[in-house]
């Protein structure tokens, strides 16, 4: 489904869904703890939103009560702000809302951020100018920066330093973000951007749009570059999970409605990042050409950045030593489809004598009861073949391989002679060796199958 035709059908979905609660405020009114605004159909059809942005401030002080946050919040003595000008802030921006709603994650990303840093949370509530036409919206986008930005001077004002920000842009608020680093020069020290918004924004020019120049280090997630997010490099690192455009267990038949389907790739990104905070296992991503030439083990390494592999999260530059920091380059790595989203990838090498007709064999790496299958169509004219793996567990935690001929009687080839198969770990940390097995014929409805004696760190 072309992102014209998905866009089509939320706004209808929207009228749908408005029509029915039309008149309706559901806004929060509670007087103690600041939250993000609704708007509704009916306020967008008279006209009576205009450009409005509100802050509300979280810190480790007020978990579970936001503070409105504006200009005066430093000055007042009415109520003082739990903002402190000694630690860094995190700035959350959330993007595109079609249907008018307050976005539930807000708060979990925050306290996500807060449970790994001491920071002051920021988070600009702008829904009332991000809903419904998105073609309208984009327009604002670039005068909600600028309102970020008088509030960024504020603070710079009371000892905050540009480099001490950190920008978390979801959607089209990454291009929000982008536009306020490109406000200060690029001295902003941060921005991580969520899959950033692609409609509007692929084809235009970099000044329109986020890219590495808008802060200190920009980093990128995307996971529906096919779709509503953009399939182009705007960060000095942008990793692209499984390709950057069909995220795992995003199907159809998942969700209970079309919205949930039609949204799921794109909010994946959102997903992943808040679990890399959590920090119970590294996705690290390698630098790569194409996403095809990553699947055929082209590349197996981090040697760009000398040898360490950037990763998803907190870490300062994603773990990148090097200075200066490379633009633009192009991670790829694979998920699973659930927290925390983390695989093993194992490159499997298969050298096949030369065949008389093609055939295809079913490859299975074996953990106790956890297993991993990948089909190889193997042709007359190649004898080498490379695929990466995507695998719950370690190299050295592999128990067995299990290989099958699989295929139709009449044209497949009968009987396969494979010269060697070899696993191994990518990137390979600790420089371990492969995992080798010489000389196996595979005969139709005869599986072979090898176990492997090892124990992680003695390989």
């Amino acid at each position: 489904m072309p992102w014209e035709h998905k866009m089509i059908f939320l706004c209808v979905l929207t009228v749908y869904i408005t029509s029915l609660v039309v008149g309706v405020d559901e806004r929060q009114e509670d007087e103690e703890c600041a939250d993000l605004n609704n708007t509704t159909w009916l306020e967008y059809r008279q006209q009576r939103v205009k450009l409005q942005v509100q802050y509300l401030l979280l810190t480790r002080r007020n978990v579970d009560c936001a503070q409105t946050f504006n200009q005066e919040s430093l000055t007042t003595a009415q109520q003082p702000s739990y903002f402190n000008i000694s630690r860094p802030t995190k700035v959350i921006i959330h993007g595109y809302r079609a249907l008018g709603s307050k976005p539930s994650w807000v708060k979990e990303l925050a306290l996500a951020l807060l449970r790994v840093q001491d920071v002051n949370v920021l988070v600009v509530d702008w829904v009332y100018s991000a809903s419904f036409a998105y073609n309208l919206v984009v327009e604002n986008y670039k005068e909600v920066a600028v309102q970020i930005s008088v509030i960024i001077n504020q603070l710079q004002k009371h000892g905050c330093k540009l480099e001490s920000f950190h920008f978390i842009g979801v959607s089209l608020g990454a291009h929000v973000a982008g536009f306020v680093g490109t406000l200060f020069e690029g001295k902003i020290g941060r921005i991580t951007a969520l899959d950033p918004a692609g409609p509007m924004f692929k084809g235009a020019d970099s000044s329109d749009r986020l890219d590495p120049s808008d802060a200190l280090f920009v980093d990128a997630i995307h996971t529906d570059t096919d779709y509503f997010g953009i399939s182009i490099p705007v960060g000095h690192v942008d990793f692209f999970l499984n390709g950057g455009k069909d995220q795992t267990g995003c199907s159809r038949s998942r969700f209970a409605s079309m919205y949930g389907y039609v949204i799921c790739d794109h909010m994946r990104a959102l997903h992943v990042y808040m679990s890399a905070l959590n920090g119970s296992c590294p996705l690290m991503g390698i630098p790569c050409f194409s996403y095809e030439d990553f699947l055929k083990g082209r590349c197996v390494d981090c040697g760009v950045f000398r040898g360490t592999c950037p990763t998803i999260g907190l870490t300062e530059n994603d773990g990148i030593a090097i200075s200066p920091i490379p633009k633009e380059q192009k991670l790829f790595l694979l998920t699973t489809s659930s927290p925390p989203f983390c695989t093993h990838h194992i490159l499997l090498e298969l050298e096949v004598s030369p065949l008389d007709k093609s055939a295809e064999v079913a490859v299975t790496l074996r953990t106790e009861n956890l297993g991993t299958e990948q089909r190889l169509s193997l042709q007359t004219a190649t004898t080498v073949y490379r695929t990466m793996l995507a695998h719950p567990v370690a190299l050295c935690e592999i128990d067995s391989i299990e290989l099958k001929n699989t295929g139709a009687r009449f044209y497949r080839q009968g009987d396969i002679h494979i010269k060697s198969v070899c696993l191994s770990d990518v990137p390979s940390l600790r420089r371990e060796e492969p995992l080798c097995v010489n000389n196996i014929d595979v005969r139709r409805g005869a599986p072979w199958s090898h176990d492997f004696v090892q124990v992680c760190g003695l390989i």
